[in-house]
């Protein structure tokens, strides 16, 4: 499998599970980013699990601290 592949699949199922989970926030484009992000840097440091690649990335989604907007 290629590292563009590898990341595809690690992407979609991150998404898949925190999309059907309901734990998606915000605007898409930024959790997008964030959970690519997420795995990009697991994989610069060679992982290539992808279960644990995605897994990290729902993990990490899950944990990121939430910023509250407050309009004035």
């Amino acid at each position: 499998m290629t590292d563009p592949e590898l990341r595809a699949q690690s992407f979609d199922i991150a998404w898949k599970y925190l999309d059907r989970s309901g734990l998606l926030t915000g605007q898409r484009d930024d959790s997008a980013r964030f959970i690519l992000n997420r795995i990009d840097r697991l994989m610069l440091r060679g992982e290539r699990r992808r279960l644990l690649l995605s897994n990290a990335a729902i993990d990490a989604y899950r944990l990121r601290p939430m910023l509250v907007s407050m309009a004035t």
